[in-house]
Order: structure tokens, then sequence, then C-alpha cells
């Protein structure tokens, strides 16, 4: 019969720390092989999850970063430069880092930074030909000199492509913009949907957000508050129009009759600062999600335009 080590005793016979391999705590072969021992191993989320950060959504500017350990893809410039690297930092994230930059259309709002951050980061660009054809020409000097994308890279709705290891699939939505589009991005099993800018939500985007763990839809105002508020009327034609903004409800009639209410995590972007009010936007999706609503699925969280929201890890 084997026989096991005492513990070592001290001078007042307590057992004192033993500080090499401790031979009387060994299990005999039969208790280890009917109750083998777990082993954990702690890996930073870092290290292994898809996150989302946005860095800035409404009419002042819109930008997000989606990214896995790898790979960093920064959607739209809408805010300067400086600004993108200013709230980059506050999250811990280097901006210098970023892999790409994919743009949803040519509103200055979304591209505001562009030509500079390009520039600084030497990155490619991603945007539809006709999105950068109006950019381009927009951006033109009192020479009428166009700016230059050093590694522009020419997309097509509906077709995916790949930036390191996410899979980016762009779907055409009704905006009144050149080629104006939303974006999905599939990782490590992990899918998120971004959908901003635009006047109703047709079958075809319904679609490309099936199944989304996050899902970043726009409720850009509230009815009642646009009609009343301080826009001309042709403005506020525009956005009420089916090219224009996403209301809070018709945002809620999507969650209501089209949503498969899957996504962990609905951050409700792009709200009005004059015809909105975060709170409202936050009832009417929460009333309209309902018993959907759980520990796990359809946490809603509220993109502001004036600072950077928590990164939503998965």
């Amino acid at each position: 019969m084997e026989r096991r080590a005492s513990p070592p005793v001290g001078k007042f016979g307590f057992p004192v720390r033993w500080q090499g391999p401790r031979p009387w705590a060994r299990k005999s072969r039969l208790t280890r092989k009917l109750l083998p021992i777990p082993q954990r191993s702690r890996v930073s989320c870092e290290h292994m999850c898809v996150s989302v950060s946005v860095l800035a959504s409404g009419s002042r500017g819109n930008s997000a970063v989606v990214q896995t350990s790898t790979t960093r893809i920064l959607v739209d410039a809408g805010i300067s430069c400086r600004e993108t690297f200013r709230r980059m930092k506050a999250l811990g994230k280097d901006p210098r880092s970023l892999s790409a930059i994919v743009i949803t259309h040519e509103h200055s709002d979304h591209v505001y930074g562009l030509h500079t951050l390009a520039k600084k980061l030497k990155i490619p660009v991603f945007m539809t030909g006709a999105t950068h054809q109006i950019w381009a020409r927009a951006m033109r000097d009192d020479n009428g000199v166009r700016p230059a994308l050093e590694r522009l890279e020419i997309f097509a709705a509906g077709k995916s492509f790949q930036v390191g290891d996410i899979a980016v699939t762009p779907f055409t939505i009704p905006h009144d913009a050149a080629d104006p589009v939303g974006f999905t991005f599939r990782a490590e099993g992990v899918k998120v949907g971004i959908a901003t800018d635009l006047g109703y939500v047709p079958a075809s985007v319904r679609d490309h957000l099936r199944r989304c763990e996050v899902l970043v839809m726009e409720s850009n105002h509230d009815v009642e508050m646009l009609r009343v508020g301080p826009y001309p009327w042709s403005v506020k034609q525009r956005v009420m129009s089916r090219v224009g903004h996403l209301s809070n409800d018709a945002l809620a009639q999507f969650f209501t009759s089209d949503y498969d209410g899957g996504a962990a995590y609905v951050v409700l972007a792009h709200i009005s600062e004059h015809n909105n009010h975060p709170e409202i936007a936050r009832r009417a999706a929460e009333k309209a999600l309902g018993p959907r609503q759980t520990l796990l699925l359809n946490r809603v969280m509220l993109a502001s335009q004036t600072e950077p929201l928590e990164p939503i890890r998965l």
C-alpha cells in the first residue's frame, strides 16, 4: 500500500506552509480517474472576442469600430481625425491599429474626417464607386483637383468582401445619397448589423439583419417633435420621407413585426438632438421589444453624439 507523506509540523505542533510539491495532497489513481479535475484557463476577452464601439452617432458625425483580436474596422469617418483618435484612446484603443475604413455613404456626417484619417493611417478605404465619385467631387480644391485615396477599394452592394478575419457584407438602404449601404460583419461566429440613415426598413434590409448578436439601428426622431420642431418644412419632409431617416415609431414597428428578436444588444443610433430625446427613443424601443427583453437578449443601449459608447464585447 502506498505510504503518503505528512505535512511538515512547526515548533508548536501546527502545520507550516510547504514551499515545494505537496505529495500528501495527491489523489489515488482511482480517484483521479473517477473525478478528473477540470483545468480552467482564463483568457482575456481582448484576445478572443468580437467587440463593437460606437464612437459618435448623430447629425454632427458618425463613426464606430468593429474589431476582433487581429482586425479593426472603422465604420464611417464622420468626426475629425483628432476626435476619432481621442475617442478611441478614451476606450483604450490604438487608432493606428485600425485595419481599414468602410463608408456607408457620402454625406458629411459620415465622411468629414475621412481624407485626413486615410492620409495619416495609410489604410484601405472601402466605398462604392458612386459614393467615391460624389465624395471626391465635393472635396475638390480651389483648382478643381480631387483628393486621392492611396488605398481605395471599390465594392458593390450585395457582394461580400474580407478585411482580415472579418467578412463584410454591404447591402442597399433607402436614403437620399448616391449609393447608400448598411453593413453586416461576421467573425468568430458572431454577426453584427449596422443600419442607420434609412427612410424605412424594406424586406431586403430585414433579411440582412437576421441572426445578429449586435444590432445598431437608427432611431432618429419622434414624429411629433419633428413636426413642431425648428427645422424648415422642406427639411422635415425630407427627414420623414421614404429616403430620409427612421423614426422611433418606424423602428418600433420593425421590432414588433419583422425583427427576429435574437440580438443580445440593440443600440439605438443617430438620435436627433433637436427632434428626439434618448429616453423617448429608449421607451419606444423597449415597449416594442416587450417580453423579448431578457437578461441575455435585447438589452437596449443608446449611442451618443458627444461621447463614445462603452464597447460591447461578445
